[in-house]
């Protein structure tokens, strides 16, 4: 790989036709690389400083190139101590081969992901080059501002039923003798509902750690989707709501489906309440034969949730599927439809969100039939 070299102070970078220097013929030059590298001879002078260098540190290469390492990049650990003078990668032991990636401090407090690599013409030899890679810290902070955010999340949903489960409890237990049966079954069947909500966050935790470790188990069985569509809708009835709120409309012949029934009816839960709670008017459930999303099957399953409220916000389109969205009425940890993708994607689907032609939201999900070897 080539790297420009240059060891005159000042000295300009500049980029070598493709394979120069490149006895793989891959034509890679520092300035492809996504991350910051920085290169210093076996002077300590610096050689290479990519673009990516710059854009991170904000130093220009050509003030850098020929410089000092520790001139060119003055780094400093979180206690205020100079990086190089602490590390001496030339002078310290001879048979260190790299620093580990960590946490550095740029002049004006600029943090950086830095590791490195001392190269040596034989083992403990003098070193040569020093390597040094340089990475943003801000995708970092991403995730943990994230992970707190989660974490708020969950103390703030956790802390209602918990605290209504241990209210009644302790004053079923004080005074036992004073309630009714009608009460006592009152605050009892409030505490099991209490529960179940908290057993329902601690599987959407359980689930969400799964989807991003990559570690969903999708056990694929036969399903019935317009049978598991059928149920939920059942379901509302029963909780009250008039029959003629739901139309379910089921294109025949569908594709005999292979999916983790659980799973898909996660999904399906999810997409319906969402109708229900936050939409108006009729809610339709189209379910229909297309083309599979998995490349070598032809065909596949498309399930489309729509209602007719006011819809998505259509700055909104490109935020649904992330963590704590919750849309134009709070509630609820903002978490289903993060999960809901996490699913879909997990069974080598694609879910899209869309307006509908009555105004309201439409959801469309799509599922290869995944069938087995032995069935084809």
């Amino acid at each position: 790989m080539s790297v420009g070299t240059s060891s005159a102070p000042g000295a300009h970078r500049e980029r070598p036709p493709a394979g120069a220097d490149d006895p793989g013929g891959l034509g890679i030059h520092p300035d492809d690389l996504p991350d910051g590298l920085v290169v210093a001879d076996r002077h300590g002078r610096v050689i290479c400083f990519n673009a990516a260098a710059e854009r991170i540190t904000a130093i220009p290469a050509a003030e850098a190139l020929g410089q000092r390492l520790e001139k060119a990049l003055p780094l400093e650990d979180l206690e205020g101590r100079r990086w190089w003078q602490l590390t001496d990668p030339y002078g310290g032991l001879a048979i260190r081969v790299r620093q580990p990636e960590r946490n550095l401090l740029l002049p004006g407090g600029r943090e950086v992901l830095v590791a490195a690599r001392y190269v040596r013409a034989e083992p403990t030899g003098p070193v040569q080059r020093v390597v040094v890679s340089l990475r943003d810290t801000e995708a970092r902070r991403r995730t943990e501002r994230s992970h707190a955010e989660l974490i708020a999340t969950v103390a703030h949903e956790l802390r209602s039923p918990l605290t209504s489960v241990k209210g009644f409890t302790a004053t079923l237990l004080a005074k036992w003798e004073r309630f009714t049966d009608d009460q006592k079954r009152l605050m009892l069947e409030t505490v099991d509902a209490d529960a179940d909500r908290v057993t329902r966050l601690i599987a959407e935790l359980l689930d969400i750690s799964r989807i991003d470790s990559g570690r969903l188990e999708v056990r694929r069985q036969p399903v019935d989707i317009g049978a598991a569509v059928g149920r939920h809708i059942q379901a509302y009835v029963a909780a009250g709501l008039p029959a003629d709120r739901f139309l379910l409309r089921i294109e025949q012949p569908l594709p005999d489906l292979w999916a983790d029934p659980d799973k898909i009816d996660q999904v399906l839960s999810n997409l319906l309440e969402n109708a229900v709670r936050h939409g108006e008017g009729t809610v339709t459930i189209d379910i229909t034969a297309t083309a599979s999303p998995r490349e070598g099957e032809d065909t596949g399953t498309s399930v489309t949730v729509s209602d007719e409220g006011p819809g998505i916000p259509e700055e909104s389109m490109n935020r649904v599927f992330t963590r704590f969205w919750r849309g134009s009425k709070r509630g609820g940890t903002g978490l289903g439809l993060y999960i809901v993708k996490g699913i879909v994607e997990a069974h080598g689907g694609t879910i899209t969100v869309g307006r509908a032609p009555g105004a309201g939201a439409e959801f469309r999900f799509t599922l290869p039939v995944s069938a087995p070897a032995y069935l084809a």
